[in-house]
């Protein structure tokens, strides 16, 4: 428990005074966000921000993690470092992106081919890992089960372990791809993702916490309802350095925010999201937990494919909180509103994944 504390804390710091000390460095290299010219015209305003702040929330969550292990004496489990992994690989694609808009003076960044390719490469080298390194008790960080708040009677080894193997890495491979740009298509305004992340990321320490005073691995008698995720401790380190990274970033990032995190921070957390899912077998959970960023990614689904079929427009202009931009509501407004929405959404999941419990 101390470790967990001792992980948010010190991300907190570091994001927090860390933050200024980059956003000066951005100042001094130009490096600023470009803004579409087809988005609202009050965003116009932002155009010269600092971005790329998600190297930052990356950098703390790393000291932190390196941090709590060292405090508590232990050592990285790997089901810590293949999360870790994820969220860096996933960041540095980001950064790519980030960097080619920058250098060329303009809003687009990777192509969305290479962005998908970049996503497909690190979440396939994930996807392999996670069913490696199996412990003492021979668990391995992941399981071939589709999970809902622990695996579910679907394995997709169902016709042996290579067809297994393959259906899981489509499988997370989906859900990685999904979550990082669900994340990603929410960082629109000033603070709305960082906040909605912590409020994720906050339901996950609660989970994993819960997960480890409930391991099928220290439990006397086995049961129904005891949890076979691994690393369940080493889980919540990285969630509570996430949640204390994002609190401190979000002081510089709320409107008018001095930051943004840009594709850097939005593509590594999503990771992040889709890698402890999995690794805490809650992958359908997760849509419930972080279904903020569902709503938000399925309405740019639905205006594009509406549009293709009718050429007609279901919002005024997709992503959701554009649409409430172009509306009249202020920026604040709608970031609060859509924290208030997350934080229903994240009380959801956690309740159910307590019922589930209960009821098992």
């Amino acid at each position: 428990m101390i470790a967990i504390l001792a992980s948010g804390a010190v991300a907190l710091l570091v994001s927090l005074f860390g933050t200024p000390l980059f956003i000066r460095f951005l100042v001094h290299r130009n490096y600023g966000q470009f803004i579409r010219q087809d988005g609202p015209t009050a965003h116009f305003t932002k155009r010269g921000t600092p971005t790329m702040g998600g190297v930052v929330i990356i950098m703390a969550t790393l000291i932190a993690y390196a941090f709590a292990n060292v405090f508590a004496g232990s050592t990285p489990s790997a089901s810590g470092l293949l999360l870790l992994f994820l969220m860096v690989g996933l960041g540095m694609i980001g950064f790519l992106d980030d960097f080619i808009k920058i250098s060329r003076q303009r809003s687009l960044g990777l192509s969305p081919k290479w962005k998908i390719i970049g996503q497909g490469v690190v979440g396939i080298v994930f996807s392999v890992l996670v069913l490696q390194f199996p412990n003492e008790r021979w668990r391995t960080p992941a399981s071939t089960h589709i999970s809902f708040s622990r695996d579910l009677g679907i394995d997709l080894a169902f016709a042996g372990a290579a067809v297994g193997l393959i259906l899981f890495v489509i499988w997370a491979n989906f859900l990685i791809t999904a979550w990082s740009n669900a994340v990603n298509v929410t960082d629109g305004l000033d603070g709305l993702a960082t906040g909605a992340s912590m409020f994720v990321f906050g339901a996950y320490i609660l989970v994993t916490m819960w997960q480890m005073n409930q391991s099928c691995q220290i439990l006397s008698r086995v049961g129904q309802s005891c949890y076979e995720v691994r690393d369940p401790r080493d889980l919540a380190i990285i969630a509570a350095a996430i949640v204390g990274a994002c609190f401190g970033f979000l002081w510089w990032n709320a409107s008018p925010a001095k930051i943004f995190m840009g594709d850097t921070g939005s593509l590594a957390l999503g990771g992040a999201l889709a890698g402890i899912s999995i690794l805490t077998r809650t992958e359908i959970l997760a849509a419930i937990i972080g279904g903020l960023f569902v709503i938000i990614v399925l309405s740019d689904v639905i205006q594009i494919g509406v549009f293709k079929m009718t050429g007609r427009r279901v919002f005024k202009m997709a992503p959701l909180h554009h649409h409430f931009e172009l509306m009249g509501w202020g920026e604040v407004t709608i970031v609060i509103r859509f924290w208030i929405i997350a934080a229903l959404f994240v009380c959801a999941g956690l309740g159910i994944f307590y019922a589930e419990w209960v009821v098992g």
